[in-house]
């Protein structure tokens, strides 16, 4: 039998997650991200347990396929990261500092687009080898998945989907330093944005006035019938629908999924952008299925260790 290891680098804890080679999951634990000292502790922690688990299982280095790991910051194919701001990393040799410390071999790529991986292999995209995956979480991530490959791009920067401009008189600066990224208007905190706009704006009774809400409350107002809610969702779905209608023409893809905390709406965040994508995609694009993704925090796990087994099991 062989086996192998998906790490999912966070800011606040790595998962570590031992698979079978076809993408079993045996097992899954998580370490804290000890980020001082400009994050000399991390890949180093991440050894020392990795090495405790195969002395513990008493599973020899033989049987150990390679590392797949997910960091978040942009990762060039050859394994260089271009600074990691969460874990205080500079420019860092990824796959050769963690394959000395470990011994094994280490396949690195870019956290959302480690999670598109995963996704298309065993979540959401499962059976697709053309997928796009929209995070939309506090910010928008994503990755792109052609021919059962992530598309990592020259900088390793491919993927970065939440930053395409959608308004171009947008006066609020997004966290990338642009204006009018898909990230202020579709990630949680966009919704959440949008809906303090929409409510400043106007004068519809709504129970989100006058108090502090959060996206999952947009949501449940909506659900409930609070028409300044619908009105306001209405707005954050025609984005999104010609956000990842945008994104269709250029990477063609046979699936969307979304994933992050906004995807908990469910079914009617897929209905609201299903209905703006089909207006805005071009035609031969139109049938793309978007859909929900299914691996939640395990994405990044799953995605990290495919990674490994295309690149050691060639």
């Amino acid at each position: 039998m062989r086996y192998g290891f998906g790490i999912d680098v966070g800011g606040t804890t790595i998962k570590i997650a031992f698979f079978e080679k076809d993408g079993t999951m045996r097992d899954k634990w998580e370490i804290p991200t000890r980020t001082e000292n400009g994050g000399v502790n991390v890949l180093p922690d991440i050894a020392a347990s990795v090495r405790e688990y195969l002395d513990r299982e008493n599973i020899p280095n033989s049987d150990i396929i390679g590392l797949g790991i997910g960091v978040p910051g942009p990762v060039s194919d050859a394994g260089i990261v271009n600074k990691c701001v969460n874990l205080g990393w500079g420019i860092t040799d990824l796959h050769g500092e963690l394959s000395v410390l470990t011994g094994f071999g280490v396949k690195g790529g870019n956290d959302a687009n480690v999670a598109a991986l995963g996704e298309c292999w065993k979540g959401g995209g499962q059976g697709a080898e053309n997928m796009v995956m929209a995070t939309l979480g506090t910010g928008v991530g994503g990755g792109i998945v052609v021919g059962g490959k992530l598309i990592a791009g020259f900088h390793g920067a491919g993927g970065e989907i939440g930053h395409i401009t959608m308004d171009t008189t947008e006066t609020e600066a997004c966290g990338c330093g642009k204006y009018g990224c898909a990230e202020q208007y579709c990630s949680a905190t966009g919704v959440v944005r949008m809906a303090k706009r929409y409510l400043a704006s106007h004068d519809t009774p709504s129970v989100l006035r006058d108090k502090d809400f959060e996206c999952k409350d947009v949501f449940a107002a909506a659900t409930a019938g609070d028409q300044a809610a619908k009105e306001i969702l209405e707005q954050v779905y025609e984005i999104l629908g010609r956000f990842l209608a945008s994104i269709s023409c250029v990477a063609d893809p046979e699936v969307i999924v979304l994933g992050g905390g906004v995807s908990k709406a469910g079914q009617m965040l897929i209905d609201g952008a299903t209905k703006y994508f089909h207006k805005y995609a071009f035609h031969a694009c139109r049938s793309t299925r978007i859909t929900l993704a299914t691996l939640g925090n395990d994405a990044g796990a799953y995605g990290a260790f495919k990674l490994a087994v295309d690149e050691f099991c060639k």
